[in-house]
């Protein structure tokens, strides 16, 4: 029986995925269908009673039973012929042909009655006024779900979010983040509270709703943010902020709704944005220059949902900026984002934890120091101490050596930006 339910599932996700095949199909079953019907009816319309059967002859058989009067009644047509026998019992039909002009005059002399009849009837006519429009609505049909698949689900995608979000239990955790400590100690107090909500509603603590990451790009924004969720085992619910604008108004704002949605029915659970600064900048300065009617209508909605949450809804939104001083003052007033954290660029430890971290799984020579790369890449983001290492590990890769040497790492450091560069001359 299951099996039966499954093949039954396969056939009808075919046909919905393939709606040209599917209109084919149904269009050739309508035709087929619709000549048998018109082929039935034309051979026995205007037929006389107790006509039993019909029959197929030559053009020349039709004449001769018409010379020796076996025929009682002709209808002509614009393509063929139907003859009633003499006890109409039988009704002949034959295909016209145009060039005998004298088939009247036989008929005429022979004194059988004869009368010309259409080949179409109601029911041909319509399906020629529907068939048109039936092949319209199925391209309609076929171009609207392909901009339903590109755009979402719902008219034209306006509806929802299941596509852009990546909903995951990341594995990373605080472990894994290295360098920006400060920042891992503000926002632990959010992970114990998505493991224990209760002990703070009892006490009637209100955790805040949203936290706002700042720093420079490369930090490691997005990285604490999965760490908080890895640290405290809840869904994640990642998304950017450029993701939520289209072409159409009220698209953002539908996905901001369903984005808020799922994550209070797999609560507690977090929601990241990131790059929130696509839709969350100052409408006073969007004002002055026309404004963007969709931005706005996606800051509003979020403002609203983040309205929404109770003190106990064990929801947490997580936000990360480069470029916190153009955000709407409404998303950082409190009961919203009131918590910024500072992700800055590492200090020199925390730029050989850093290293340390994006060293493992790479061979590396004995000679190697990290705590003179470290001293050599002041200045630098997390992103930019990884790209370093795995510079260095291709130009070892390249040079065909089984380890990474100090020497490729200079060289790697080299390749970093040109105010550090003077730093290496003694070196190389």
């Amino acid at each position: 029986m299951q099996n039966k339910d499954d093949n039954n599932n396969k056939d009808n996700n075919f046909f919905n995925k393939n709606p040209l095949i599917t209109f084919a199909i149904f269009s050739v079953v309508i035709i087929l269908l619709f000549k048998a019907l018109i082929g039935e009816n034309s051979a026995t319309d205007s037929a006389p009673v107790g006509t039993k059967r019909a029959k197929q002859i030559s053009y020349s058989e039709l004449k001769s039973l018409i010379e020796t009067k076996g025929v009682s009644k002709v209808d002509i047509g614009q393509s063929y012929i139907k003859a009633y026998s003499s006890d109409n019992s039988t009704l002949y039909t034959t295909r016209i042909v145009p060039s005998d002009v004298k088939l009247t005059e036989q008929l005429d002399k022979q004194g059988i009655e004869y009368s010309g009849f259409s080949e179409t009837n109601w029911f041909t006519e319509m399906f020629g006024w529907l068939f048109p429009f039936l092949i319209i609505i199925a391209i309609w049909m076929f171009f609207a779900g392909r901009m339903q698949k590109s755009m979402g689900s719902g008219i034209l995608g306006m509806g929802t979010s299941k596509k852009m979000i990546n909903s995951e239990k990341p594995k990373t955790k605080f472990d894994d983040v290295a360098g920006v400590e400060e920042a891992k100690e503000e926002v632990q107090e959010i992970v114990d509270f998505l493991k224990y909500p209760g002990r703070y509603v009892e006490i009637g603590a209100k955790i805040p709703k949203g936290v706002l990451l700042v720093g420079s790009p490369g930090t490691g924004k997005t990285l604490l943010a999965k760490a908080v969720a890895g640290e405290a085992d809840v869904p994640f619910f990642s998304v950017t902020g450029s993701s939520f604008i289209e072409m159409f108004v009220g698209v953002g704002a539908a996905r901001v709704r369903d984005l808020f949605e799922q994550a209070k029915k797999d609560a507690p659970s977090i929601i990241f944005i990131d790059e929130i600064d696509a839709i969350g900048k100052s409408r006073a300065a969007g004002a002055n220059m026309g404004g963007n009617d969709e931005r706005e209508q996606t800051l509003n909605q979020l403002l609203a949902e983040m309205d929404g949450f109770g003190t106990d809804t064990p929801v947490i939104i997580l936000a990360a900026t480069n470029r916190p001083e153009i955000l709407d003052q409404a998303l950082l007033r409190p009961g919203r984002f009131d918590r910024q954290v500072l992700v800055d660029k590492p200090d020199y430890e925390g730029r050989i934890k850093i290293l340390t971290v994006h060293v493992k799984g790479v061979k590396m020579d004995e000679d190697v120091d990290l705590k003179e790369v470290a001293r050599l890449t002041a200045g630098l983001a997390g992103a930019d101490l990884a790209n370093i290492i795995n510079e260095a590990a291709l130009l070892a890769g390249r040079k065909s050596q089984k380890t990474v040497t100090q020497k490729d790492l200079y060289e790697s450091v080299e390749r970093a930006p040109n105010h550090f560069r003077h730093l290496l001359r003694f070196h190389l």
